[in-house]
């Protein structure tokens, strides 16, 4: 293992954990909850002592995804700053074709491309469409290339079709896409780290 891997080690544990004292932290407060909307669950089949899990996995859930979403993208930015450390990051650009939103915002730029990162996206709505459409045209006027890295893909039909249209999009603007496998293999072609593998090996 390499210096730069253990760079990347640290952070998975930091964030894994900060996530699990978010957890206690939540455990503790629903202590003191009011779970009259039990009655509820009750009545749809479910005991108080299911209602209380369901709720709390709930709330593991939700942090579960941001932390997976904040993750992911701190390691990949990272993995471009150890292979071209005059990365920038989080640059915002003037919305130059509208007045919203007032900026739009690259997560990692690297001379001419600019990089957006997705762990997973999972959106089903048609607008969702407008406002890539939108944000890639600006980034392009700019004089970037829109590059979209989504590492998983989604299951749903519905979401699968509006990613379709994404690379699609991308594509004709002059942008670049990559997601599932060719996510991973972009980041270690450009940078030379195995990231998915790095997280394989620290997973429980």
């Amino acid at each position: 293992m390499d210096g730069r891997d253990e760079r990347l080690i640290e952070i998975i544990l930091r964030y894994r954990e900060e996530l699990q004292r978010k957890i206690r932290e939540r455990k503790v407060e629903m202590e003191s909850d009011n779970n009259e909307h039990y009655m509820l669950y009750n009545a749809l089949g479910f005991t108080s002592a299911e209602g209380y899990q369901i709720d709390f996995q709930q709330n593991v859930g939700r942090f579960l995804y941001k932390y997976a979403g904040s993750l992911i993208e701190e390691l990949a930015i990272k993995c471009f700053k150890l292979a071209h450390p005059e990365v920038q990051e989080k640059v915002k650009l003037p919305n130059t074709i509208d007045q919203s939103p007032k900026t739009v915002e690259i997560d990692c730029l690297i001379g001419n491309r600019a990089i957006e990162l997705k762990w997973k996206d999972a959106t089903t709505d048609g607008d969702h469409i407008k406002k890539e459409h939108k944000r890639v045209r600006i980034i392009r006027e700019a004089g970037y290339v829109p590059i979209r890295i989504m590492f998983f893909e989604p299951n749903r039909e519905q979401a699968i079709r509006i990613q379709a249209r994404l690379k699609d999009l991308y594509n004709d603007l002059g942008g670049e896409y990559y997601s599932g496998e060719e996510a991973w293999e972009y980041l270690k072609n450009d940078t030379g780290i195995d990231l998915k593998s790095i997280l394989e090996r620290n997973g429980k």
